[in-house]
């Protein structure tokens, strides 16, 4: 199979929803009002891109390398991130919507989730060491096993996380984030 490589290009209200695409190859490219979703990109490689108004819901990233991969602004609905290559795995998300994606056992240091709606979300033995959550929404997401160490949660909401089964040493929460923490023990804090 012959690799396809795209490098320094953008890339405007392309629609390739529910298309099957193997061996590409985008190097420094952005993405404005794209449409893929529903579909499958096999063994390709995302690298220093930036994706901003896309459409990615249910797209699949099959053994894909995601690497400095920045969302704006952009519809991401059940993603699996956890079927890509742990190998360089980095991206950020700024104003999107990621509901019911999964970030399993992946190793996300430093990740910025910038006022993203991340209902019902993964992060099950994801190590988020470091990583900020600004005016973020959890509700109902997934903590089991997970590395929060010295992550910033300060302006985050809607999470239950439980202290006995996550790793939240030197992690900041506001006063607000208490309840989160401790609704496990079915304390009502007021």
């Amino acid at each position: 199979m012959e690799r396809i490589v795209h490098e320094d290009k953008t890339f405007e209200k392309v629609v390739y929803a529910e298309k099957l695409v193997k061996g590409r190859e985008f190097q420094s490219c952005t993405f404005v009002n794209c449409d893929f979703s529903n579909s499958e990109f096999y063994y390709s490689k995302f690298m220093d891109c930036t994706f901003d108004g896309c459409n990615l819901s249910m797209m699949k990233l099959s053994e894909s390398t995601v690497n400095n991969v920045t969302f704006r602004n952009s519809k991401i609905l059940g993603v699996n991130f956890s079927e890509c290559q742990d190998f360089l795995f980095s991206v950020s998300f700024d104003s999107c919507i990621l509901d019911y994606s999964s970030f399993l056992g992946k190793k996300m240091l430093k990740t910025r989730f910038i006022r993203t709606s991340m209902k019902e979300v993964n992060f099950n033995k994801t190590n988020l060491s470091q990583s900020l959550f600004d005016q973020t929404d959890l509700s109902g997401a997934l903590f089991d096993a997970t590395n929060l160490t010295a992550a910033n949660l300060v302006s985050a909401y809607g999470f239950a996380i439980d202290p006995e089964h996550n790793v939240i040493k030197k992690a900041s929460f506001s006063q607000h984030g208490l309840a989160g923490l401790l609704a496990r023990y079915q304390i009502n804090v007021v």
